[in-house]
């Protein structure tokens, strides 16, 4: 799934880079959590009776991530 801003990533969520960037990313995650639930509510035996739970994002996420010195003196 390509969009305009970006591939969904992994590293946070899921979500596209612009989500994250923009804040949509915690309306988008809520929708998906609602559509998960939904679909436990329906088919539990799918999920093992285990509620899914739609990724979280990290807190920080680096591409490069600096020396931790270099934070510190920050």
């Amino acid at each position: 799934m390509s969009t305009i801003s970006g591939e969904p990533h992994s590293g946070i969520g899921f979500h596209t880079p612009a989500s994250v960037h923009y804040g949509t990313h915690l309306e988008v995650r809520q929708q998906r959590q609602t559509t998960l639930n939904a679909a436990f509510e329906q088919h539990p035996i799918r999920f093992r009776r285990i509620a899914p739970r739609a990724p979280r994002i990290p807190e920080i996420v680096w591409i490069n991530p600096p020396e931790m010195e270099a934070i510190r003196v920050n």
